[in-house]
């Protein structure tokens, strides 16, 4: 047989085996429960894995896989792929998808919800993120500390909140607590018509790096005091720790750790005298939540328990 006809020939099987692969996953219908929604526009895919810096050393934790386009691309760059993928189907199509192939010995797939399972070595993380675990994910990742970057698509507003600055309208809770551990940048935005099915509303990457070190804060204090903050973030400091109910909290924590300290407590002490003293220290009293840096919320939280009062029992 001629060269050119057995080349020809096979571009066309290797044309059908590819088209083969892509009405298999043209079947798949996808789990709205699971969020799935699949990237399916490859210039957006190797966008992804270019802002991910990704080294032929490198062990990458993807999250969410589904048919695999994103992997594959990693398997190109990365030493490993570790994928978490909670449906089997998906699981299924992964596997014959790089079967026989030589990324199938590069890739593990951990079959399980990666917000329950115990999270495995890795040097960067890539992943189309299913709205319904955003948040807890991120404090998962950021509280697991040992990697380089990740780079994660979310929904647009939610990706906002992770970047926003203080003062910016969507600063809240979780944008304070993210950049308390981690420098978040926005590096692209994504179009709900790059999916397949397409979402409701559009998408947007981040890239997150994690402080090294690490702020040396007891991180359950530190989320107490902002979760007090910002349940109410456009009223001055003042006007929240008048509250009775924060007041409560506070006087009982304070007495708390005066018993387990062996520290009298005077007969005298006034707790809502204390707090006005620190907000006057500070000069916080007019300050409001959604104003203010992390450098501000931990040297408020340093003042606090300087005196003894605390967020957390």
């Amino acid at each position: 047989m001629p060269k050119v006809k057995r080349e020809r020939q096979g571009a066309a099987q290797r044309k059908g085996q590819s088209s083969t692969q892509q009405a298999v996953r043209q079947s798949i219908t996808f789990n709205k429960d699971f969020g799935q929604h699949i990237l399916r526009n490859p210039m957006v895919v190797q966008s992804i894995v270019d802002k991910a810096a990704i080294k032929s050393s490198d062990v990458v934790m993807e999250i969410g896989p589904g048919t695999g386009n994103l992997t594959a691309k990693l398997l190109e760059k990365a030493k490993k792929v570790i994928a978490f993928e909670i449906d089997p189907r998906m699981v299924a199509e992964l596997r014959k998808r790089f079967m026989g192939t030589p990324y199938m010995s590069k890739l593990e797939i951990i079959v399980g919800d990666c917000i329950k399972s115990e999270f495995p070595d890795f040097d960067v993380c890539v992943a189309n993120m299913p709205y319904q675990i955003s948040s807890p994910f991120v404090f998962k990742l950021l509280l697991h500390r040992k990697f380089r970057c990740a780079v994660l698509m979310f929904q647009k507003e939610f990706a906002e909140r992770l970047y926003a600055k203080p003062g910016d309208k969507l600063y809240c809770r979780l944008s304070a607590n993210t950049q308390l551990m981690a420098r978040v940048a926005h590096v692209l935005k994504v179009g709900k018509n790059n999916f397949k099915p397409p979402p409701k509303v559009d998408s947007s990457v981040v890239r997150i790096e994690p402080m090294n070190p690490m702020p040396k804060i007891n991180f359950v204090e530190w989320d107490g005091l902002t979760r007090i903050l910002f349940t109410r973030k456009n009223k001055t400091l003042s006007a929240i720790f008048k509250s009775k109910t924060v007041i409560e909290l506070l006087s009982k924590n304070y007495q708390i750790y005066c018993s387990l300290n062996e520290i009298m407590v005077a007969d005298d002490f006034d707790i809502k005298a204390k707090i006005d003293e620190i907000l006057t220290e500070c000069a916080f009293n007019e300050t409001r939540a959604r104003t203010m840096s992390i450098d501000q919320f931990l040297k408020l939280l340093e003042r606090f328990n300087a005196n003894k009062i605390h967020f957390s029992s």
